[in-house]
């Protein structure tokens, strides 16, 4: 049997590069603009690139925390700074990196190799990555208790 799931959002344009993103499947709106680069663009309210971005970086987590507890991978916290590129590439505008930079401690030293693969599992896993053209790269900084390790 096939796993299928739908979402739906509905965006309403406000005025000048602005709309509001929202769906009867939630409670909180999304304010989002053009961004500032581009004319017209609007500062400090989410673009279309920032979504892009931090779509890949949600999921990201969402599988690693999936990942991390099936591999029952004791851990303090996780953290990820997403950046995203856009370039025009052959006339057009395209998203064509993210580089995802997880900050992961552990509890205990002897599961950092582990703590590695689950990582490496969850950007391989992850399902928006899995979804789009964009190269999706990874620089992970794993601690134990809070000590980051020199690099």
């Amino acid at each position: 049997m096939a796993l299928s799931h739908s979402y739906t959002e509905n965006l309403s344009w406000e005025h000048d590069r602005q709309g509001i993103l929202f769906s009867d499947e939630l409670e909180q709106t999304v304010e989002v603009a053009t961004p500032p680069p581009f004319p017209k663009g609007v500062e400090k309210i989410w673009s279309p690139e920032h979504l892009f971005t931090a779509a890949v970086n949600s999921c990201f987590m969402t599988t690693f925390l999936a990942v991390a507890e099936n591999s029952k991978l004791e851990f303090e916290s996780f953290t990820c700074k997403a950046s995203g590129k856009l370039e025009q590439v052959e006339g057009k505008y395209k998203m064509t990196e993210v580089l995802l930079e997880p900050e992961l401690t552990i509890k205990h030293e002897k599961d950092q190799d582990r703590a590695l693969r689950v990582l490496q599992k969850a950007e391989a896993a992850c399902l928006i990555t899995n979804s789009i053209t964009s190269t999706v790269t990874m620089k992970p900084i794993i601690a134990v208790g809070g000590l980051v390790p020199a690099l």
